[in-house]
């Protein structure tokens, strides 16, 4: 994977990873590009409801994900921060929408937005569902919304919350109106066989929801092991800087990974995850 040099005494604006040492111009190559871009977003503003978000004045893509599936993580990866989105210790904590300008300083061209986690069965009720009608609001009305980047854990692939939100989601994608990317995250702790048994089952899934007019990627992810970073920011720049290529199939990538067929039908095994009759968010189609 190609990635840019970094230079050690350049401290990123937000305290956390060096900053990375600018490209010549014209040497670059597409995925270059794509980490460089990644590496411009910054904070913006915070929102605990829809309408203290400001005008949507910028195409956003929105980060959402079980609450320990390695959201901020994912985030902080992408943008090569530490500290850009807050990782608690505990999952679930997270009760607001974060805001980022990506894109040049003067004129960013794209909003990453990260919501709250989902599913986390240790927080109250009502703080839960306060939180996840904050995020179906989002999904639902937010007019500026361009992109989704939902994280599924690669060891237990869409859990039945997962498929709810994808449900929900379902809809705006299949219309073309939303652009969706999964990243399958953790595959550092499967083997290659493990890995494209993800990506099989991940696509089998993904299926259901694609249309003519789909715009659906899928990569395997690691934050620690930098796999499928720079596919995965290549997929959000591409949809910055190029018209939409509507397949109606689901795009596959990561790890050197060849896509795969889908196998026959199949149950989907799932490990089992921390969960409640509160666990499910309170989300309806569209």
């Amino acid at each position: 994977m190609n990635q840019s040099a970094e230079a050690p005494s350049s401290r990123s604006a937000n305290g956390g990873s060096p900053a990375a040492a600018p490209v010549p111009a014209g040497t670059a190559t597409p995925g270059q590009r794509a980490l460089a871009w990644a590496h411009t977003a910054r904070f913006l503003t915070t929102a605990s409801k829809l309408d203290q978000l400001p005008p949507p004045a910028l195409p956003e893509v929105a980060f959402v994900g079980r609450s320990n599936a390695g959201k901020s993580t994912a985030i902080n990866t992408l943008a090569n921060q530490r500290r850009l989105a807050y990782a608690s210790k505990t999952p679930g904590r997270t009760q607001h929408i974060n805001l980022f300008d990506v894109g040049p300083q003067d004129a960013p061209n794209l909003h990453w937005a990260d919501l709250p986690g989902y599913g986390y069965a240790a927080v109250a009720r009502g703080a839960k569902l306060r939180w996840q009608q904050v995020m179906a609001d989002y999904l639902s009305h937010r007019h500026a919304l361009a992109g989704i980047v939902m994280m599924v854990d690669s060891r237990h692939g869409f859990t039945t919350l997962d498929k709810q939100l994808l449900e929900f989601v379902a809809p705006r994608v299949g219309r073309g109106e939303v652009k969706l990317l999964v990243l399958l995250t953790k595959a550092d702790k499967l083997n290659r066989s493990e890995q494209i048994k993800a990506i099989s089952n991940a696509g089998q899934v993904l299926g259901e929801t694609a249309t003519d007019h789909a715009d659906i990627s899928l990569v395997l992810f690691s934050a620690l092991a930098r796999m499928g970073v720079e596919d995965a920011a290549l997929v959000l720049h591409g949809w910055v800087t190029a018209p939409p290529v509507h397949t109606g199939e689901v795009a596959e990538a990561g790890a050197g990974l060849a896509a795969t067929s889908a196998p026959s039908p199949a149950a989907v095994a799932e490990a089992p995850a921390p969960a409640s009759p509160d666990d499910a968010p309170p989300l309806s189609p569209v």
